[in-house]
């Protein structure tokens, strides 16, 4: 009797001419002589491989056992890892009464389609369309699993732009299983249409979709309107969108913010806004990506004030979700020269029981700072602090810098005092501005006080550094400025 695994290595390879005579192997109990599925290897790698597959695979072959020799012990060898389709194939072609069922049919396809071997898997799919899984005999119904093996396979397909093959699959499944594909399956197709810019096709399978009686879902007509927007037509995104209320399907975030965008993109302000507000009537809540493109958008078109009067009224009806930051707002407005407004901005953010984030406020405050409006800055500085808003220390300094140059030590003094209370300690030009300060302003018990915290601190490296800060402040002047410690970092 000839053994099977001689036939597996007489496997003609499109890399090989002519296949080379092989040693036999034992008899696997069948009549069956079939070639092992080598390619152009060595005479000794095929010995080896004959031999993994002795040692592994045992008569009779059941699905299961070559699903876990495929996956455990195949599937990660260093050289042979490479043969698992032809293996795959020689395993159904050894035994009459051996048959591939879902689980290794759903295996190889991944495998495949992962592996970016899209020849292979397409003979696959044929095969396991001609040659059903075992779970459908005696019955009027197909495998169930029919469907996952070839959503997998349609995804790789598009994701490689090979749409065609997609489309030949689709059909071939379709006559294949019971009743109507999986709207997913036609999801699958209609972005992958979008996706690789073409969008007539997208339209075209989704009016076939619909004929068939197929009913979308809001996954499809997001897909849509978001190919509409993208060639600048949101006129048709719109008709897309009202199609979709009729149908039943009701509209998401995602469905809104596309058209909202899509509006923006095209100048359509006026429509875009309204969009929003009809997006709240319908009871579909803002997300922080729609106050985002509703913000930016108006902003770009020069329309910061609105924008700013936007989101302030939003606020006040709850409608701005938790997580939206106010930023980008407050940098165009600071750009602008509009501090005011930018302020106001924070203050509703407050009042909507949400604190501003620590980089929108810092961004106000250098705004402040060098317009000259150190006190408004200060004050600001105060309030992020007592809400447990803790600056950069970047920041922190350049106010207090800032207030020492206009003779408001005090103020700066008990701003640091502050800060520390909320874990911001001082650094050494802090306390150098501080101590610089109160010399120019004649606070000489203030200043030693000051003096006193950094020694204790270890800023002050010396007994003779020490002396020179206090006679500086005897003196009214601060020649001496050390911004580290005593272990010199």
């Amino acid at each position: 009797m000839k053994s099977p695994f001689k036939k597996l290595l007489k496997l003609r390879s499109p890399l090989t001419e002519k296949p080379p005579d092989f040693p036999k192997l034992p008899s696997m109990n069948t009549q069956n002589t079939l070639p092992i599925p080598t390619l152009s290897i060595s005479l000794a790698s095929q010995n080896a491989l004959t031999q993994f597959l002795k040692s592994h695979l045992t008569s009779p072959i059941t699905p299961s056992q070559l699903l876990s020799f495929l996956r455990t012990k195949l599937h990660h060898h260093p050289t042979f890892t490479q043969f698992d389709f032809h293996i795959f194939r020689w395993a159904a072609l050894i035994d009459d009464s051996f048959r591939h069922d879902h689980s290794t049919y759903e295996w190889m396809a991944r495998t495949l389609a992962i592996t970016d071997r899209f020849d292979d898997l397409n003979s696959l799919l044929q095969t396991v369309l001609s040659d059903p899984c075992p779970c459908s005999d005696g019955t009027i119904f197909a495998c169930p699993r029919i469907e996952p093996i070839f959503r997998f396979a349609l995804n790789s397909f598009v994701r490689v732009g090979r749409l065609n093959d997609a489309i030949a699959a689709f059909e071939s499944m379709k006559r294949s299983i019971d009743g109507k594909p999986n709207i997913v399956l036609y999801n699958i197709l209609i972005n992958g249409f979008v996706k690789h810019q073409n969008h007539e096709k997208a339209l075209e399978l989704y009016r076939k979709m619909v004929k068939d009686g197929v009913r979308p879902d809001v996954f499809t007509f997001n897909i849509l309107i978001g190919s509409c927007c993208r060639n600048l037509n949101s006129d048709s995104a719109l008709g897309l969108f009202r199609e979709m209320r009729i149908r039943g399907c009701n509209p998401n975030v995602v469905s809104f913010n596309t058209l909202i965008r899509g509006c923006f993109r095209e100048g359509k302000v006026e429509k875009g806004i309204g969009i929003a507000h009809e997006m709240l009537d319908l009871g579909c809540g803002f997300s922080v990506a729609t106050c985002e493109i509703l913000v930016d958008g108006l902003c770009r078109v020069g329309r910061v004030v609105d924008a700013s009067t936007f989101l302030v009224g939003f606020l006040r009806k709850g409608a701005i979700p938790i997580g939206f930051d106010c930023l980008n707002l407050i940098e165009v407005l600071c750009r602008e020269g509009k501090m005011d407004r930018a302020l106001e901005v924070l203050d509703e953010f407050w009042a909507s029981g949400r604190r501003p984030s620590v980089v929108a406020c810092t961004t106000l405050i250098e705004c402040m700072r060098n317009s000259g409006k150190i006190d408004e800055g200060l004050r600001l500085m105060e309030r992020m602090l007592k809400d447990g808003i803790v600056p950069d220390s970047v920041t922190y300094n350049c106010v207090v810098q800032a207030l020492c140059d206009v003779g408001q030590v005090m103020d700066a003094n008990r701003l640091r005092v502050l800060a520390s209370s909320k874990g911001l300690d001082p650094d050494g030009a802090t306390f150098d501005m501080l101590v610089s300060g109160f010399a120019r302003e004649g606070w000489r018990r203030e200043g030693e006080g000051v003096v006193d915290e950094m020694l204790d601190a270890g800023f002050i490296p010396d007994i003779s550094t020490y002396n020179r800060l206090m006679d500086g402040l005897r003196n009214g002047s601060m020649p001496i400025r050390r911004h580290r410690n005593v272990t010199g970092e």
